[in-house]
């Protein structure tokens, strides 16, 4: 009797275990085909990463899910182990995140450029103007409308760079924080005649939707680097390392660098494959 008694504790114990999730596997586990990709809107947006990842599919045993966000919130839920790999693009963030021992194997996969857009009309008169940096002091002097995307995204930590650069503080009735992805960044600059700063890859994906133009770009300050980071197995042994392993190597592969150089949109190139080591 007492060993029976035992048993069915023992088998509740199982049972609770169960349903709240007491056992040894890590409730964030998934199927080891299951691949979770945190990266920005703008692979997103821009269409590539449903042009690339098919292929890596077909080539492999994975499925990825992408959790298309920021690049802040993307390594944030990296950092908490919520996803298996991260494809961004702010360089100081990403190797702060491999330094605090959140990542590991970084690397470059693709390049373009942040440009400046807005109304035909130009009100500040960037057009003529070669520099970010003057741009956004002829933004906030004269008050001219602004929308950035506020969300800690790669794109936000450029554009903050820049006013800092600049010695403003954007602040006031004429700069508004979306809190948004690029694609409904551009979306609203275009309902309200506003300039933003816009990845090139979404703008080329978009901008036959769009009333706006692009009013200043080639400004070095704003090459525009994306790279991929597994995470750090040791710090987060639930996640799937394999596969993280498998995309980063499939990215900087031959093939995947050429595919990544012939996705275009109406003949426009949007990113640029990085030149393998020694190149």
């Amino acid at each position: 009797m007492e060993a029976l008694r035992r048993y069915g504790f023992l088998l509740l114990l199982a049972t609770v275990g169960g349903l709240f999730g007491l056992h040894a596997t890590d409730a964030r586990t998934a199927d080891a085909s299951i691949l979770r990709l945190a990266t920005t809107t703008s692979t997103d947006h821009s269409g590539l990463l449903s042009y690339l990842l098919p292929v890596f599919e077909a080539e492999t045993r994975y499925t990825v899910h992408v959790l298309a966000v920021g690049t802040g919130k993307a390594l944030r839920m990296a950092r908490d182990g919520d996803a298996d790999a991260v494809l961004v693009h702010a360089r100081a963030a990403e190797d702060r995140f491999i330094a605090a021992g959140y990542g590991i194997d970084r690397r470059d996969v693709m390049y373009n450029d942040f440009i400046l857009v807005g109304p035909g009309t130009d009100p500040a008169g960037l057009r003529r103007l070669t520099s970010m940096v003057e741009a956004y002091r002829h933004i906030a002097l004269g008050g001219h409308l602004f929308i950035s995307r506020g969300d800690d995204s790669g794109t936000h930590k450029k554009e903050s760079e820049l006013w800092q650069a600049a010695g403003i503080e954007p602040r006031g009735a004429w700069y508004r924080e979306a809190g948004q992805g690029m694609g409904r960044v551009l979306l609203i600059a275009g309902e309200l005649d506003a300039y933003t700063m816009t990845d090139r890859g979404t703008w080329l994906a978009l901008k036959e939707k769009l009333p706006l133009e692009v009013l200043l770009a080639g400004d070095p300050p704003l090459h525009n680097q994306y790279g991929i980071i597994a995470v750090n197995p040791d710090r987060h042994p639930h996640v799937n390392h394999a596969g993280a392993k498998a995309l980063i190597e499939w990215l900087t592969s031959p093939s995947g660098q050429r595919l990544i150089g012939e996705y275009r949109i109406n003949g426009e190139r949007l990113f640029h494959p990085n030149p393998a080591p020694g190149e």
